[in-house]
């Protein structure tokens, strides 16, 4: 695993992410993906990916910072602020958050298999 190609699948992510592209989201969370929001709530893939297709979810402005990646032997562990401007079913998300997410590979394709976020400011 190249530190690259998880750079690259971090771009293809938030890309889907700030386009709310359910199909490419659907490619790269792991089946069995758990994550934990800001205020503690653990979801899942599902979770996640019907946040995008009911439409309560919608990203306005999205800009990535600070990456840290580090490959340890099929795993990788990235870092990242994004300043986050959208709506969560009508409430507003504003603020820069700090995310970890734990990406492995499987059978050739990267997917995120787990991750967090605390909201910084």
């Amino acid at each position: 695993m190249e530190k690259d190609l998880i750079v690259n699948a971090e771009i293809k992510l938030l890309t889907a992410v700030k386009n709310a592209d359910v199909s490419v989201l659907e490619q790269i969370l792991h089946d069995d993906l758990l994550f934990n929001l800001p205020d503690g709530q653990t979801i899942t893939k599902e979770f996640d990916l019907n946040s995008y297709r009911s439409g309560k979810m919608k990203i306005d402005s999205l800009e990535a910072s600070d990456q840290i990646v580090n490959i340890i032997d099929n795993l990788a562990v990235v870092t990242v602020s994004v300043s986050l401007n959208g709506t969560y079913d009508n409430n507003p998300i504003n603020g820069v958050f700090k995310y970890i997410r734990v990406w492995k590979q499987f059978d050739g394709h990267l997917k995120v298999i787990a991750g967090s976020c605390v909201q910084l400011v």
